[in-house]
């Protein structure tokens, strides 16, 4: 009597254990897709509860289908600490499914295996005091097994999907379940062989397990290999978005290049016309005109002033530059104050301090409320862009790039400006920095210089 207690006892732990070792595992796999990880472990406690309360009362039902329930009440919890991106909270949790019982029904044929051959051995029947310890033991070995297959798996996935808070559309949602879902039909056909045909039959077992061994391995790796697949896709698309937007501000650059050239044609002409000006005003001075004269020499400097423009920053082009972004400014009521000078003598190429500058400038323009800022200067051979703006807009993060991700939602390359920004520094051996000081957002760029 007290060794059949042992025995339930030991099923029993061994039943609870498997629960809450695949509680934790599907908090392990959701929890880098959370932008709010705080309550992650609630996701485990609530599936390890609906089972716990299932085995409990011994409820009469397909453990198929508890499983469904306890899941369904962690995909609720997921929902409910992350409001957000419920497409890919769906995608987590029937993939986890699927991958449960693929790996479950892998440690089990394992299981059943070393237990035939361990119980048919001379040791063991010779030993029938020792069946409690094998009975556990091979408990342990299931564990164990079906922990080991589950992280890989679990690994697997994480790794593969590389943009995690990318926002997963329904299309996407339905591409990346359907080798999760068509695993789970050829799961159930499976069980129907074994238990209507093989064991009604009285048929051989030993080639039901090696089938649904190899069936249930290619559905693991199935799995994962759809995830890298639409990762890659993915990662295609988001970089051709950024050359198509790179090349579009290029193109404006070379827009900038041909305001310049426009400049100088202008300022030539003046120049060319400067000595009719100056016999005007000769003219007007003579004849004790003193009024018109001021009057034309206030005139011929607004127009020098229109044509060269109110910045000088060393760079004809990037004169343009903020030139346009200072009027932009202007039209939203915004203050514009400019201490940025170009780092003459040196290799730094115009167009990538272009793409900064209009990148930079173009986000903290659209965002500021009162007030932009743009300094530059340079500690020995580092170069130091910044750009300061205040802001009333809530800001979220990127985990992926560790960069402020907009809060509108927009489609037009909007978001990679960032990136470009940092891409360009980097070819310079610098990074860009962000700061945040209550309502002011504060961007920092760092370029290592080289002399010309």
């Amino acid at each position: 009597m007290y060794n059949e207690l042992q025995w339930t006892i030991m099923s029993h732990l061994a039943a609870i254990a498997e629960m809450a070792v695949t509680g934790f595992f599907y908090a392990g796999l959701t929890k880098p897709f959370l932008q709010n990880k705080r309550g992650v472990h609630c996701v485990s406690a609530v599936y390890f509860g609906v089972m716990l309360v299932f085995y409990i009362f011994a409820v009469r039902m397909d453990y198929y289908l508890i499983n469904g329930i306890a899941f369904s009440a962690g995909f609720g919890v997921l929902c409910w600490i992350d409001r957000q991106n419920y497409a890919q909270k769906v995608f987590l949790t029937v993939t986890f499914f699927s991958l449960h019982w693929f790996v479950f029904e892998m440690a089990e044929i394992l299981y059943d295996n070393i237990y035939r051959y361990a119980e048919q051995t001379k040791f063991m029947a010779a030993h029938l005091d020792l069946w409690l310890a094998l009975y556990v033991s091979m408990l342990c070995i299931h564990l164990a097994a079906k922990s080991v297959l589950t992280a890989i798996s679990n690994i697997c996935i994480i790794k593969a999907y590389t943009y995690k808070q990318a926002k997963m559309s329904k299309r996407e949602l339905l591409m990346l379940c359907v080798p999760s879902v068509t695993g789970m039909a050829g799961f159930e056909i499976l069980r129907y062989y074994r238990d209507f045909y093989i064991r009604a039959a009285g048929k051989s077992i030993e080639s039901y397990e090696v089938l649904a061994l190899l069936y249930y391995a290619v559905s693991v790796a199935a799995v994962v290999v759809v995830v890298m697949l639409y990762q890659s896709i993915w990662a295609n698309q988001r970089e051709k978005l950024q050359n198509e937007l790179l090349a579009a501000q290029m193109g404006s650059i070379q827009q900038h290049i041909r305001q310049v050239e426009y400049l100088y044609q202008d300022i030539r002409s003046m120049k060319h016309d400067m000595a009719n000006h100056l016999l005007m005003l000769e003219r007007l001075y003579a004849g004790n005109k003193a009024a018109e004269a001021k009057a034309y020499s206030a005139e011929l400097s607004a127009a020098f002033s229109e044509a060269a423009g109110e910045l000088r920053t060393g760079n004809p082009v990037t004169d343009v530059i903020l030139q346009e972004q200072k009027n932009e400014a202007q039209n939203r009521n915004l203050e514009f104050h400019s201490a940025f000078q170009y780092p003459s003598g040196t290799t730094v190429n115009a167009f990538d301090v272009s793409i900064i500058l209009n990148n930079a400038l173009q986000n903290a323009v659209e965002y500021a409320v009162q007030y932009v800022v743009i300094r530059a200067y340079r500690k020995n051979n580092a170069y130091i862009i910044e750009v300061k703006n205040d802001f009333a807009a809530s800001l979220k993060w990127d985990t992926e790039s560790g960069l402020p991700a907009t809060s509108k939602q927009r489609e037009d390359g909007h978001g990679y400006g960032l990136s470009n920004i940092r891409r360009v520094a980097g070819k310079y051996a610098g990074d860009l920095d962000i700061t945040i000081n209550q309502d002011e957002f504060c961007l920092t760029v760092l370029l290592m210089l080289e002399s010309a």
